[in-house]
């Protein structure tokens, strides 16, 4: 299998447990065991998991040379992930702080520090790209400079633009316009995930989209079989956070996706994948093996993915 490259953010991710939202006010809280700090991000949440899932991928990000980057270098080499292009060129790491309840509803604050005017060194770019067979050009800033590049090599771009809710969004249109296989969220659609997708296909015309729709699954659009159908969730374990259940479900995807290039198989598998990931507080772990992975696969039923694909 050819390898997967990844242009993506990666930060320090705090996150909080609270009783539920709205949050009162209080002066002072001690949540024991309610506090966790790690290392996160899209980009290090999806090499993480193509780490677990067997694929060979690399990682091309930006950290600060402070104590959050040290600690970025030394969770990649934990996790046997190479930091040769992990590059110091920022003024701080980004951080982000997250909020959940007991329920798995999340808020998210995210400060990127200057990593959204600093770009990455075209020449390391372009020695890497070369064994790729995907890229997954995250939607932080520096990658938006390579998408021409990629577009000209025979390559196949992937990549989450999140949560959108206008065809004509000045940040995410170029992801959108050059991407083959496009993910984002349902979650602040003007309309049904259905029409929407419809929208999306005429403009833009990716081979493959997904819509994520959290509790209720997704939407895969697949554009020469002219197919759009609800891919429902499935339940793994019990929920403790949402958060990156997006991530989660682009790279199991894309694993599979890139082995078989069958997206039917692919977002079926995903989605056991991001079910059973979100039984975990932080983005950036409760990743499944593909052979743990597959066993969990088996034990669920087909019709309770979809028996129409």
């Amino acid at each position: 299998m050819d390898k997967i490259l990844i242009t993506g953010l990666i930060n320090i991710e705090t996150t909080l447990k609270v009783e539920g939202f709205p949050i009162e006010y209080n002066p002072a809280n001690y949540p024991f065991f309610g506090i966790d700090s790690t290392v996160s991000g899209v980009g290090y949440n999806l090499v993480k998991a193509f780490k677990a899932l067997g694929s060979k991928a690399e990682l091309l990000g930006l950290v600060g040379d402070d104590l959050a980057g040290d600690s970025v270098r030394y969770k990649l080499k934990e996790a046997d992930i190479s930091t040769d292009y992990i590059l110091t060129n920022l003024k701080e790491t980004p951080q982000s702080i997250i909020v959940y309840d007991k329920t798995g509803q999340r808020q998210i604050h995210t400060d990127l520090k200057d990593i959204q005017d600093v770009r990455y060194p075209v020449e390391i770019f372009d020695e890497r790209v070369k064994e790729a067979s995907i890229v997954c050009l995250t939607n932080i800033n520096f990658s938006r400079f390579f998408l021409d590049k990629v577009k000209g090599m025979e390559k196949i771009i992937a990549t989450d633009v999140h949560t959108i809710s206008d065809l004509d969004d000045g940040y995410n249109q170029e992801f959108m316009k050059k991407s083959d296989i496009l993910f984002m969220s349902g979650q602040l659609l003007p309309t049904t995930p259905e029409k929407w997708a419809k929208k999306v296909l005429d403009r833009y015309g990716p081979k493959v989209l997904v819509i994520g729709l959290g509790e209720k699954g997704s939407l895969l659009a697949v554009k020469e079989d002219n197919f759009i159908e609800r891919i429902p969730a499935v339940d793994t374990r019990p929920i403790v956070n949402t958060v990156g259940a997006g991530d989660s479900l682009f790279s199991a995807f894309i694993h599979f996706y890139n082995k078989s290039k069958d997206p039917y198989q692919a977002i079926k598998k995903a989605t056991v994948f991001a079910s059973y990931k979100i039984g975990e507080k932080s983005a950036s772990e409760g990743f499944l093996s593909e052979d743990k992975l597959e066993e969990l696969y088996r034990r669920i039923k087909t019709s309770d993915l979809n028996s129409r694909i």
